[in-house]
């Protein structure tokens, strides 16, 4: 046992204080340094995963075959009007279009080969009804053509009135298109004016076929230097919503979501939580350790201790990963919380130091006694937390991975620390040791408790092991990163309102195949497959049945076409030509109200014409602004509907068709999910049904399921290898199999007893808080070890003990590190924050109760 160098090594340290403050200084120095310039985070969640995991190759080739749909920010528009919308959406596309901040601008749902092939993409029903409304509007259509305004659309009025007295208008059809003239008269009237959407007017609910969404799809561009890389992006993205017209006046609203924005948005809520949760730790700390040790002398060298050892770990962590991850960054909240221990362990023994004769000895000396008394237990302690965490750095789940390489080594700076610059701080603060606050005297009545009543006490924990083993196997793992994310935040948020659509559902998933050919095969079965709503491919661009449409279409446009183009559409009118119309079609709508029914919109629509032909002016000229603002467009939108001819493969624009072929000619399927996937078990039945059609499937729902399975494999692997790598170090240490089950048998309790809390609270298992396992390992050696090396050592009370003390005090300070986690705005974090105290609390449990009725008895022990 090294417990006599350890003390020699603290007594140098101690009698070359200065010597040992200026070289921590230079390495801590240069750990800063080298974070500073070499140490990044990416909140980039595929990188948590080895590359060579054939799912994981199969979604990073998708990612570099079609990388126009990697690394977006997305702004999702909706309106009060569709036509609102796409206003919204192209000024806004105009604004960003020549902003440096971004690669690429496009809106998907503008793009002219959809918009004159719309028609052809309905259904033979609902085409018929389309065309059948348009050709029976046609004479108000071409009067309207004729002449875009409001004095059109009033006179085109007066002829509904001349039909109505004619006996010849059938308007039932037009009841809703009416309404919404009256809406909007009215408005118009009371000073009011709204926007009127002749796209619904026309269409009616057709008009909605295409989503209630506009998306400005960016592809922006990343500063992989700043925390935030589409930071300055999302900026100006903000900046130009903020100037659109309709977003001014409240009728449309913007929302930013996408990779980008939400990773972004994901690195900033966890870096507030991480730094409050430092933060807050070494505030806490601080408490507990005036508690634990009763005197600033003592609390600052523990401080300033832990603060270098976590500055060298950084420094560690920049030069053996560089960048770290949402799982690794998480190794400052580890180290504090487990460094902390092995601080206090030395310093509440240091304060116990007494001479044979029961004096209190010198500094020096105590420092030396401490180190050979307790230096061996804190190093058998940092070695097996070490590979404990080091345990998981073979496995391909590199987020933890990397976690458990830069916490595992910082167990071994951390020992460094406490036995080197602990020492020569606590020489130069030079605290009383003539204070009685070694250990709980108060503890002594649980101690002969926990002796008399050890077989009760054995019973119960092995009921709670038995019931812990049988609860295995209702844990469930949630692997979507989805589920870990701030839910308000704006991307979140955002991404939340298009789950309901499956074309907007972000749990798509993607299939090479080598052809067109096969494309059309394998989307034919996808599609059928029970939760696919659609599998597409470059056919599904083209429309069906065109035949039979076209032929529909040419009948419409042979009726329409020739009054809806008008080489010299009328003039603008003035607001004097406004008043002589509307006063005209008030007076020929009023001449027929006894042929119309008491709720019918032809009356409302004649009371507003015949108070906006007695309005002012300004109220004319805004009223026809909002009757016919939209109209031009829509007329030109149906014009060029109107001349669809038959379309192929080869038709649909480069921009679309690279979404779908590669110039090799291997083609993708893109599958989309029917609404829903709330639930990990319905999301492994859909990527269930998809791989078995699909093998080869990739894209991030089958990212989601096997990662999953990544995850699980590598935790199972990790805590087998950590167990058994543990009881290599304890046996080489204690060099007795009893010792080593004395100090496992409460480790593996405390994971069971964890298992019961999480199925109890209810709390879920997700790649964030999974960290809580290597941590109750480290956490649970450390606490056990103490209890059984005293026990080897003849120390007779555990509880009331100095030992007990300091694991008491190392636990609440470890919790308040946990609990600032627990408080997090992030899920993740929080869920992170939440697990590592039940399991902490699991594990003071068994080590301050199950392991002192556990300790075999002794001929010294008391009965």
């Amino acid at each position: 046992m090294p417990s006599i160098p350890i003390g020699r090594l603290v007594a140098f340290c101690s009698r070359h204080a200065v010597l040992t403050l200026v070289l921590f200084a230079l390495l801590v120095g240069g750990a800063v340094v080298c974070s500073m310039k070499r140490l990044d985070v990416t909140t980039d969640t595929g990188t948590m995963f080895s590359s060579t995991l054939p799912w994981k190759q199969r979604s990073d080739q998708l990612a570099r075959l079609f990388p126009q749909n990697q690394d977006q920010m997305v702004a999702v528009i909706d309106a009060d009007l569709p036509e609102e919308a796409m206003a919204t959406a192209r000024e806004l596309a105009a604004r960003l279009q020549h902003d440096k901040n971004f690669l690429s601008v496009t809106i998907p749902q503008d793009n002219p080969y959809f918009v004159r092939n719309g028609l052809l993409f309905l259904d033979q029903k609902n085409l018929s009804s389309v065309l059948d409304t348009t050709v029976t509007a046609q004479p108000f259509l071409g009067g309207l053509a004729a002449d875009p305004s409001g004095r059109g659309l009033f006179d085109a009025l007066s002829l509904i009135a001349l039909g109505v007295s004619q006996g010849q208008a059938d308007l039932k059809s037009f009841q809703p298109a009416l309404t919404g003239f009256a809406d909007t008269l009215e408005q118009a009237a009371d000073g009011t004016p709204q926007p009127l959407s002749w796209e619904r007017l026309l269409a009616g609910s057709l008009a909605d076929l295409a989503g209630k969404y506009v998306f400005v799809v960016t592809r922006p561009h990343l500063d992989y230097g700043s925390f935030q890389p589409g930071g300055e992006a999302s900026d100006a993205m903000h900046k130009a919503i903020a100037g659109l017209e309709f977003v001014r006046s409240g009728h449309a609203r913007v929302h930013l979501t996408g990779d980008v924005q939400i990773s972004d948005e994901e690195f900033a809520t966890v870096a507030e939580g991480m730094v409050a949760g430092l933060v807050g730790s070494l505030v806490l700390v601080t408490l507990w350790l005036f508690l634990a040790v009763r005197s600033w002398r003592i609390i600052v060298p523990i401080v300033v201790t832990l603060v270098a050892g976590l500055v060298l770990t950084t420094g560690f962590a920049a030069l053996a990963v560089g960048t770290l991850n949402l799982i690794s960054v998480a190794f400052a909240v580890l180290f504090v919380g487990i460094a902390v221990d092995f601080a206090i362990q030395f310093s509440v023994r240091f304060r116990a130091q007494r001479l044979p004769s029961g004096q209190i000895p010198p500094i020096r000396t105590a420092l030396e006694h401490t180190g050979e008394e307790t230096g061996h237990q804190i190093l058998v302690a940092a070695m097996a937390t070490m590979a404990g965490f080091l345990a998981f750095t073979p496995t391909a789940f590199v987020g933890v991975a990397q976690l458990g390489l830069i916490a595992g080594f910082g167990m071994l700076i951390a020992f460094i620390c406490t036995v080197t610059l602990l020492p020569a701080l606590l020489l130069l603060f030079n605290p009383p040791l003539d204070q009685q606050v070694a250990g709980f005297a108060f503890a002594r009545p649980a101690d002969r408790a926990v002796r008399l009543y050890r077989t009760q006490i054995l019973s119960v924990f092995t009921f709670l092991a038995v019931l812990g083993a049988a609860l295995i196997p209702v844990l469930t793992f949630d692997a979507d990163p989805l589920h870990t994310k701030d839910p308000k935040s704006e991307g979140m948020r955002t991404l939340k309102l298009l789950m309901k659509d499956p074309q907007s559902s972000p749990y798509g998933a993607e299939v090479l195949v080598p052809d067109l050919k096969q494309a059309q095969v394998l989307a034919d079965r996808l599609a059928s497959l029970p939760l696919v709503d659609d599998a597409m491919w470059l056919g599904s661009l083209v429309p069906a049945d065109q035949t039979p449409k076209l032929a529909m279409i040419q009948d419409a446009a042979s009726i329409l076409l020739p009054t809806l183009v008008v080489p010299n559409p009328r003039p603008a009118p003035d607001a004097a030509a406004l008043r002589a119309s509307a006063a005209k079609s008030a007076h020929d709508l009023g001449a027929v109200l006894d042929r119309l029914g008491p709720h019918d919109p032809l009356r409302r629509i004649q009371a507003a014409l015949d108070r906006l032909s007695h309005a002012p002016d300004e109220r004319l000229m805004a009223a026809n602004t909002a009757l016919v603002r939209f109209l031009p467009g829509q007329l030109d939108q149906l014009r060029q509907m109107l001349t669809a001819h038959a379309v192929t493969q080869d038709d649909v624009p480069p921009s679309i068709r690279r979404d779908y072929l590669l110039p090799d000619g291997r083609a993708i399927v893109s599958i989309h999910p029917k609404a829903g996937m709330d639930s990990n078990a319905e999301l492994r039945r859909y990527v269930n049904e998809i791989t078995r059609v699909a093998p080869d499937a990739g894209g991030p729902a089958v990212e989601v399921v096997e990662s999953a399975a990544t995850m699980v494999h590598a935790f199972v692997f990790a805590a087998l290898s950590a167990i058994g790598m543990i009881a290599v170090i304890l046996l080489v240490a204690l060099r007795r199999v009893l010792d080593v089950a004395l100090v496992l048998a409460p480790l593996l309790l405390s994971a069971l007893m964890t298992v019961i809390l999480i199925v109890l609270v209810p709390e879920q298992l997700n790649f964030a808080n999974i960290i809580a396992l290597p941590l109750l390992l480290g956490v649970g050696v450390s606490f056990n070890i103490y209890f059984v090396m005293n026990w080897r050592a003849g120390v007779r009370a555990p509880l009331s003990s100095p030992t007990a003390r300091a694991v008491l005090f190392s636990a609440l300070t470890t919790s308040t590190a946990f609990g600032s986690l627990a408080a997090s705005h992030h899920p993740g974090t929080a869920s992170m924050g939440r697990l590592l105290l039940l399991s902490l609390a699991c594990t003071l449990l068994a080590t301050l109760i199950f392991v002192p009725a556990l300790l075999p008895k002794r001929a010294i022990d008391e009965r």
